[in-house]
């Protein structure tokens, strides 16, 4: 087949969920011998600032798309000029990433072009959008619903939530991982002085929803000789950041910035706790990722994250500062426990090659 993905950022890319699923499933769908082509947008990668325009990647074509810097215009206008350079790539298949870029999906169905959407979360509910942005969101989301041929959800809330608003029957596909073996406490020791199990770590984008400000709150409030860990880039919301500075005035925290290669898996591998204390939540790769480099996980109560952890992890109340620094006190007085049954877990659920094959089926109707 010959397919088309717009929506994310860019790839090669950590930058965020979107990106990653969107790397995997491309390079992986080459190795079947399908044709992909993905178009990213022209700009900055959040790491260092560094501006990519490959033109392929591991066989997978790649169109990058003009766009504006600023983030209330940026996603809107790569929408557009994306979906109207795909028309006439003559693809089988146009793969819609995320509701803002969903919001197009409506013209290459006029012109008869089959299309699959991929809904992420719900990301209207987001803290950083507001007027505009989430009306643009919520349209898109509309569009997705109407028009596309094969609609994909990422949680099964998500899945009633099409139902009960549109109607609309959706496929749940979760997200995948991909983990590389153990990495011993090598660059994170240079860089930052971080033992085995020396620090709790929180690794995702600085952004409102994914609740850093109660994790900051309720750490300073717990009585511990361990750090805590802060890695991640920051995205459309530069006062939240300086926020979360000024907050942090404890010389047990460390601000990483955006982190990736081995220095992102020794983080993950090293630590006493992986904390995700969201708000809003589509279905972090991060978690994943944590859950299969044995992390112990502590995470918000919302569905999309605890029917992740299930069995294997802790939750708290969502918002709650004081339930969150009493499950962190819980599980710094109790020995790590042994997670071989959680690492085999999230590896045999959440293959990215079985995810492939389920959304390539998906093209083939």
């Amino acid at each position: 087949m010959k397919i088309a993905m717009i929506g994310h950022k860019r790839i090669p890319s950590r930058e965020g969920g979107v990106e990653i699923v969107v790397e995997e499933l491309a390079t992986r769908m080459v190795e079947k011998s399908h044709s992909v082509t993905v178009y990213n947008r022209k700009g900055k990668h959040v790491s260092g600032g560094k501006t990519v325009n490959l033109k392929e990647y591991k066989g997978v074509k790649i169109k990058s798309v003009p766009t504006f810097e600023n983030g209330k215009l940026n996603a809107i206008v790569y929408s557009i000029i994306a979906t109207f350079l795909a028309l006439f790539g003559r693809y089988d298949v146009i793969h819609f990433h995320a509701e803002g870029p969903c919001s197009m999906i409506w013209l290459p169905h006029l012109f008869g072009i089959h299309t699959v959407a991929t809904i992420h979360g719900l990301d209207w509910q987001r803290a950083k959008w507001g007027g505009f942005a989430t009306k643009f969101l919520k349209f898109g989301e509309k569009m997705a619903a109407k028009y596309a041929d094969e609609l994909i959800v990422l949680s099964e809330g998500t899945r009633d939530y099409f139902k009960e608003t549109y109607g609309r029957e959706t496929f749940f596909i979760p997200n995948g991982i991909d983990v590389p073996n153990e990495k011993k406490a090598d660059i994170i020791t240079k860089k930052y002085g971080l033992e085995k199990d020396g620090y709790i770590l929180f690794l995702a984008r600085i952004v409102p929803e994914k609740g850093l400000h109660y994790l900051i709150d309720a750490f300073m409030h717990t009585d511990t000789d361990k750090k805590l860990v802060i890695a991640g880039g920051v995205s459309h919301s530069s006062e939240y950041a300086k926020q979360i500075h000024d907050m942090a005035k404890d010389d047990r925290i460390i601000f990483t910035g955006f982190v990736e290669g081995d220095e992102l898996w020794e983080l993950y591998y090293n630590c006493r706790m992986y904390v995700l204390p969201s708000d809003v939540e589509g279905m972090p790769i991060s978690l994943l990722e944590a859950m299969a480099c044995g992390c112990e996980c502590l995470v918000s109560d919302i569905d999309t994250t605890k029917n992740v952890v299930g069995e294997y992890g802790y939750t708290f109340k969502k918002s709650d500062v004081n339930d969150l620094k009493n499950k962190l006190c819980e599980i710094l007085g109790k020995p790590k426990a042994d997670k071989a049954e959680q690492i085999e877990y999230v590896k045999n659920n959440y293959s990215w090659d079985e995810i492939t094959d389920r959304t390539l089926e998906l093209y083939k109707k």
